[in-house]
């Protein structure tokens, strides 16, 4: 079991920048494909990015490609996103998933369906 918390969300002018971070504990981290997730209200949750549990590869959603970044470091337990030329339309509650998976279909986001997750930061973008 993981235990996930997503911190660094807050207030910011479209065209700024923030970083997520989603620390982990409990079991070794690198045994987890991770992924971020948001929801903005009255709307369905949605994938954001996700990356294998080595870190080499990642994946986007459309509408968020060439503006954030997903990483992670294994070694401190830790998940990022890092977001770039915000819009109030990336204004949403945003959240940290995790799974055990070893397969080759680490990008799939159903694969956090029956994962783990946090309890999400809010990202407000408005100015």
């Amino acid at each position: 079991q993981v235990q996930l918390v997503e911190s660094g969300g807050g207030l910011v002018q479209p065209g700024g920048s923030l970083r997520l971070s989603c620390a982990a504990s409990g079991r070794t981290f690198s045994m987890y494909v991770t992924g971020w997730f948001r929801q903005a209200p009255g709307k369905e949750r949605e994938f954001v990015a996700a990356i294998s549990r080595s870190g080499d590869s990642t994946s986007y959603a459309d509408s968020v490609k060439g503006r954030f970044t997903i990483s992670r470091d294994n070694a401190k337990n830790t998940l990022y996103l890092r977001m770039n030329s915000l819009k109030p339309e990336d204004t949403a509650a945003y959240y940290c998933a995790a799974k055990v998976y070893y397969g080759s279909r680490w990008f799939d986001p159903s694969l956090y369906e029956n994962g783990y997750w946090g309890q999400g930061t809010q990202v407000t973008v408005s100015s």
